[in-house]
């Protein structure tokens, strides 16, 4: 299955978008590669595209003035990715957007992005819902976050993502769920999962 295939797959568990402005849609598109530990997107850049990711992995941090990281977000093959807030509101990110592996996306730049969506009802339905569905995750997240002891996170990881184990390096899982890197190893040798 080529990228174009991969990304045609993505939207029609959205929405089904004609074969007409499929056409449209996906000329709007481009492959790009980047290397491990890429920022793609810096802190005070404006996001100006959105991304799919094909192969690899990416996160989205934030970065306090003390150096301190915390990781919001992990992308790979088959989600969306970019500083979303900033692409919205064409404002300065306040995050990053950083290949953790070698990356393959594809991109579209936000004034293809948002004529597309004038232009064809089909193509906004899918957007809103891939919205909706970033927003529902997003509060269920911070529900985990602020209720859920550190055991309890890291077994809801596991079970919404078993394979991210042997994907991501365990310092940046740690960050995510929010515990210290050697707790998260202790956390590894004894849980039961």
């Amino acid at each position: 299955m080529n990228e174009l295939q991969k990304l045609k797959q993505a939207f029609a568990q959205l929405n089904h978008i004609p074969d007409k402005e499929w056409d449209a849609f996906s000329k709007i598109w481009e492959k790009i590669d980047v290397k491990r530990k890429v920022n793609i997107t810096a802190e005070g850049q404006i996001e100006r595209y959105t991304y799919f990711v094909i192969d690899g992995i990416q996160r989205i941090y934030y970065l306090d003035d003390a150096g301190k990281e915390a990781t919001i977000v992990f992308t790979y093959e088959g989600d969306f990715g970019g500083v979303l807030d900033s692409y919205l509101l064409q404002t300065p990110s306040k995050y990053y957007y950083e290949t953790l592996s070698k990356s393959v996306l594809l991109r579209c730049k936000k004034d293809d992005f948002d004529r597309l969506q004038l232009q064809y009802e089909s193509i906004k339905l899918a957007i809103d819902k891939a919205l909706y569905l970033g927003f529902s995750g997003t509060m269920a997240r911070l529900v985990e976050l602020q209720i859920l002891s550190s055991e309890e996170k890291f077994k809801k990881l596991l079970q919404r993502s078993p394979h991210i184990l042997h994907k991501i390096p365990h310092k940046y899982l740690a960050n995510y769920i929010g515990i210290d890197p050697t707790n998260f190893s202790k956390l590894l040798n004894n849980v039961k999962l």
